[in-house]
């Protein structure tokens, strides 16, 4: 619950301090003394912008502050644990307007942002104005509505959170199928590509290679006649010259002893003379591989046209980036086989989440359709109570063929405010005050089911008098009962069922006008209602009236 709000230099408000007991209060005052001030400056705790019109004084800083007492609410204890502030029973929320204009949030003197703030108030307070009512057209409220009273909120984290692996997978199939559209365009030409390399069957350098041989083939009688000249001059001539050099070896073998460098001479001489003979018989092998062989030619120039054709197509200049290329297209073809079995086994995955996905729906959808009847009784009961006797809600849930973030269903009110039996969504149908009274009769169901341990009503009573403003009254006060209540009202009817009574005035401070707020004693509320009954001057008619109103 707020205990106590705080306000220094907000517009007109010099500083003010009110403290809100429990159960139901009510703020009254005449038009323009400044209610909607106070209520300004209690929304920036709640997280609404800044403005820095708000500081009239542009000299010090505008300081709000409210302390909430937390009575040991479990999700504040884990709004507090998951962003590291100190928690106690008591949370002290400030928000701090410089005089240029920066904003500054903070959480038992803890810095905080915005959305934070905003997360916080959320748990703490219910803050409802008269324009908020036209959320009851919107289907987001509606639903929300429906989930808050069926307890679905717990089911409903669970079923995001398979929504949206539910999406990923969806997305992530799309992106492989999409794939599988560019292989598919592509495999026909890869797979021509690739069959015309494997059919080639091309080794390492094996081109190269084939350009050599060539070369050696074409050229084989002249190789071949040059190598048996050399071989007929080295060994077989008149005067080989193999031969020749044995003799002079054997020559120099005669004077080997006479002069110390011989024995070396004559070494290299034999080492020569041996290498000349291993030389010859070498020239002889090869002589003897070498024949030309037109066949052989004609397919190894075969061979290495298919060979020119393929690197000139591929605009390559090497064997090995011709299999380069071949393994390549290998890879692309294998990744056809992958991405089908990708996409099968991710085609499961979709349908196992989304049977998850539907049987959670199905769960929340039931709950949902449970609260109908019920909903419907109820408000309806209330709208009576509120001086709306002809009105009916009528609860439409259907089931849609596609699944949302939310569900399976879609939810609209409908509204008859004249027994005319034709239903038609609230956003429609129903005016300003009517929709005021729907919703506080509805909000007033939601609050029992939800631990909101603050509501704040900002004049929502707009429209309505007399009997139907005291059963607002009667319902707001059976609301206080387990929760405070803080309303904001021009209806007497109202403000008489109040446990404590603020007013708020104008007064001049040093000739400058200031808003100001006090609780009022019992016999000074029945003179604030007597005149929110006949005027300035109550009748004793209407002071008798009010002192009734407050006594019961």
């Amino acid at each position: 619950m707020l205990k106590q709000l705080s306000i220094q230099n907000y517009a007109i408000i010099d500083s003010i301090d009110i403290k809100f007991p429990n159960e139901m209060n009510v703020v009254t005052g005449e038009t323009g003394a400044g209610k909607s001030i106070i209520m300004g400056a209690l929304g920036l705790i709640l997280g609404e912008r800044a403005d820095s019109s708000a500081l009239v004084n542009k000299e010090k800083k505008c300081i709000v502050e409210g302390i909430f007492k937390t009575e040991d609410k479990n999700d504040v204890k884990a709004f507090l644990k998951n962003n590291e502030l100190d928690g106690e029973e008591e949370l002290v929320v400030r928000r701090e307007i410089a005089v240029n204009g920066k904003s500054r949030a903070f959480i038992n003197d803890t810095p905080v942002n915005l959305e934070q703030l905003r997360e916080l108030s959320n748990l703490l307070v219910d803050l409802h104005q008269q324009f908020d009512s036209l959320q009851l057209g919107e289907n987001d409220f509606q639903r929300q509505v429906i989930d808050s009273l069926a307890g679905n909120p717990a089911m409903l984290n669970e079923y995001k959170g398979i929504y949206y692996q539910w999406k990923v997978l969806q997305k992530q199939l799309d992106v492989l199928e999409h794939q599988k559209q560019q292989f598919d365009k592509e495999a026909d030409y890869n797979r021509f590509q690739y069959n015309e390399l494997a059919e080639a069957s091309f080794r390492e350098n094996e081109l190269e290679e084939i350009d050599v041989e060539l070369k050696m083939l074409n050229h084989a009688e002249e190789i071949k006649g040059t190598l048996s000249k050399v071989y007929f001059e080295l060994k077989e001539s008149e005067r080989p010259l193999v031969q020749q050099l044995k003799v002079l070896l054997n020559q120099l073998h005669a004077y080997s002893s006479y002069h110390p460098k011989l024995p070396e001479l004559i070494g290299r001489f034999q080492s020569a003379h041996l290498e000349l003979q291993d030389l010859t018989d070498d020239l002889d092998s090869v002589s003897s591989e070498i024949n030309h062989d037109p066949k052989k030619i004609e397919q190894l120039n075969e061979r290495l046209s298919l060979g020119y054709k393929l690197l000139k197509k591929h605009g390559v200049k090497t064997t090995g980036e011709l299999l380069a290329i071949q393994k390549q297209l290998e890879e692309k073809l294998q990744a056809v086989l992958n991405i089908d079995e990708s996409i099968l086994q991710k085609e499961k995955e979709v349908l196992m989440t989304k049977q998850m996905l539907n049987a959670a729906a199905d769960k929340i959808s039931v709950e949902r359709k449970k609260q109908v009847k019920p909903l419907e009784e109820k408000v309806n009961k209330l709208l009576v109570q509120v001086g709306m006797p002809n009105a009916k809600l009528k609860v439409d849930i259907r089931d849609e063929e596609e699944l949302n973030s939310f569900g399976k269903n879609s939810i609209e009110f409908l509204f008859d405010a004249n027994r005319s039996k034709q239903f038609l969504p609230i956003r429609k149908v129903a005016s300003g005050g009517e929709l005021s009274r729907l919703m506080l009769c509805i909000k007033s169901l939601v609050a029992q089911k939800l631990d909101m341990p603050t509501l704040i009503f900002d004049e929502i009573d707009s429209g309505i008098s007399g009997e139907a403003a005291r059963q607002v009254g009667i319902i707001m006060k059976e609301l206080a009962a387990n929760r405070q209540v803080i309303c904001i009202t021009h209806q007497p009817q109202i403000a008489g069922k109040a446990n404590a009574h603020f007013f708020v005035y104008k007064e001049i401070v040093r000739d400058e006008v200031k808003t100001n707020i006090r609780v009022l004693s019992k016999d000074e509320r029945i003179t604030a209602i007597a005149r929110m009954l006949s005027g300035e001057k109550p009748t004793t008619a209407a002071m008798e009236n009010a002192r009734e109103m407050v006594g019961n």
